[in-house]
């Protein structure tokens, strides 16, 4: 699985990634937030209640950036966002809705941000949300948890980007020196994949098992008639 042929030339692993920003994309949930006067609503401390914060829950929707990069909003109708930062979208978004709202504000999230793992053996992947903006391979791999008893820790590979040309960069995290590219920040829909040992000696066992058992019943069985 996920096998790179003798000799396939690794990507160059971009250790400095906090600065690079993530753009909007299809099939991304945005948390879509307005508020009039600048946001005067979150800070107004004199008015705080029970009631204004079950409002700020309420507040925000969930829309999805359908396939060709649009999202449906209220007012606007379907709006291109796609390729956008989300600084880009907000302030978009503000300029847009100012002809409807006094000073809007704008606040965007994208909520279905994940990466996969492969720890090392494959029944224990799992899909990891990023929670924060700028989780490193480190911490998703210690919330998958941990490369397993058969991963290899020099041989880890994030693949990133579209699947038919995707970048590709091997990783050891097996030595103290070869933690510092466990540093590098995810990005959406990375793909984490720790390569597993193989294990000759145990499946060549599995393998040959029912065989032996199957010769020493029949020379239990004819030990017997012979006797």
């Amino acid at each position: 699985m996920l096998r790179t042929p003798p000799g396939y030339q690794f990507d160059e692993l971009p250790m400095d990634t906090v600065g690079v920003e993530y753009k909007i994309a299809p099939n991304d949930i945005l948390d879509f937030r307005i508020y009039a006067n600048d946001g005067f609503k979150l800070i107004d401390i004199a008015s705080a209640s029970n009631n204004n914060a079950q409002y700020e829950r309420r507040n925000g929707y969930d829309y999805l950036v359908e396939f060709d990069g649009n999202v449906k909003l209220p007012i606007l109708g379907r709006t291109h966002l796609a390729g956008m930062t989300i600084r880009e979208a907000e302030k978009f978004l503000e300029e847009t809705y100012a002809t409807y709202y006094n000073k809007p504000f704008i606040v965007l999230k994208i909520n279905n941000r994940r990466v996969t793992v492969f720890p090392g053996s494959g029944s224990n992947a799992k899909v990891i949300r990023l929670e924060n903006e700028n989780t490193t391979l480190l911490e998703a791999l210690a919330l998958a948890g941990g490369i397993s008893s058969r991963g290899k820790a020099k041989r880890i590979k994030l693949i990133r980007g579209k699947p038919h040309d995707p970048q590709v960069f091997l990783i050891d995290l097996s030595t103290i020196d070869g933690t510092a590219e466990g540093g590098v920040i995810l990005q959406a829909n990375d793909i984490i994949y720790v390569q597993p040992t193989l294990r000759l000696s145990q499946t060549l066992l599995s393998e040959i098992s029912p065989i032996v058992g199957l010769i020493t019943s029949s020379v239990f069985i004819y030990s017997v008639f012979k006797q």
